[in-house]
């Protein structure tokens, strides 16, 4: 080492830390052989603080902004002169950590494998993924340091986004059992979610030296299975639905629905006949229905109506074949 390199390492420093980078929490400030000398100043900045490790122990954690100056057992330029022989290294060794106190806002997270639960309407098993963001700051930064850092060069918000999803898996899956929303009702209840969650894990930051602050779900995330298993049963279920109030068993609908199909399918004399098919059996159908009703009260004209025009907006029959019923349904009144 040169005689200009041992001055220079003994001039008085300006230490602080500019926080461009808002990807860091923790920023240990990089001093050669981490010796700080008498005449440095230290200067916060508003929204930080500083935690000072002096000779191995946390000496002080400074939560307001201004600028401080350091003492320590080191004197500029002659430690180093008197410590030629042992490698310029001095004893006192003081490292200086910078940390955020403001708000850490808006940071991401997501459930990290998707939850799976029986959903309490269609009765069958479903995988459900959670993300949102969470906000949080530094409440107890010595208790932070020594279970996080420690001789550690910093601290940066990715490794605290993977503690988040790790140590909040269990309670979001407990609260998804423990509520039992539906897939179709999920989303409404986002708010109901996030407020759960965050009073389930508020703990866990505390455990950290954290103080969670917010938590928001903004959305939900099924597989493809799941999304295409409830697509098949909400299909099932309308159709029923609309078998039923037009007075068909589900196998009934299901019958004129292929046959429609392949009307629409076939071209020509061969869709035409068809399609007279699926008009004469719906016929009898309604005629049957009709028949069958001994009052005006038990089957009125007006409800075979109904039910008439609910399988035209279906496609089950066409629009000549549905004039043709309303028709006879009307000369009957």
């Amino acid at each position: 080492m040169g005689l200009f390199n041992i001055f220079k390492g003994q001039l008085a420093q300006v230490i602080q830390w500019d926080g461009a980078d808002s990807n860091t929490l923790w920023y240990r400030f990089p001093s050669p052989l981490d010796e700080i000398k008498d005449a440095s100043k230290l200067i916060i900045a508003p929204g930080q603080g500083a935690l000072l490790v002096y000779e191995g122990k946390v000496a002080d954690v400074l939560m307001d902004e201004g600028s401080y100056l350091l003492k320590t057992d080191n004197h500029p330029f002659i430690t180093t002169l008197v410590r030629l022989r042992q490698g310029f290294e001095s004893e006192h060794k003081l490292q200086i950590y910078f940390f955020r106190t403001t708000h850490i806002t808006n940071v991401y997270w997501g459930t990290a494998t998707p939850i799976k639960f029986v959903d309490s309407i269609y009765k069958m098993p479903v995988e459900l993924g959670l993300h949102g963001t969470y906000s949080f700051r530094v409440a107890e930064a010595e208790h932070f340091f020594k279970h996080f850092i420690g001789a550690g060069r910093g601290y940066d918000l990715e490794s605290l986004r993977q503690i988040f999803i790790e140590r909040t898996y269990q309670e979001t899956a407990a609260i998804i059992h423990e509520h039992q929303y539906p897939y179709v009702e999920l989303d409404a209840h986002l708010v109901d979610l996030a407020q759960g969650l965050r009073t389930r894990i508020s703990s866990v930051f505390t455990e950290l030296g954290l103080e969670l602050t917010d938590v928001r779900v903004s959305g939900t995330q099924f597989d493809e299975e799941t999304r295409n298993r409830i697509a098949r049963v909400s299909d099932i279920t309308a159709d029923t639905r609309a078998a039923q109030e037009a007075g068909l068993s589900y196998e009934e609908m299901q019958r004129l629905q292929a046959l429609r199909d392949a009307a629409r399918n076939e071209g020509g004399l061969a869709g035409a006949g068809v399609q007279m098919g699926v008009g004469l059996e719906l016929g009898r159908k309604i005629t049957d229905s009709s028949h069958s009703s001994t009052s005006s009260e038990d089957a009125p004209s007006l409800e075979r109506l109904r039910k008439l025009k609910l399988l035209l907006d279906e496609g089950v029959i066409s629009e000549e074949d549905y004039n043709k019923k309303k028709q006879e349904l009307l000369d009957t009144l």
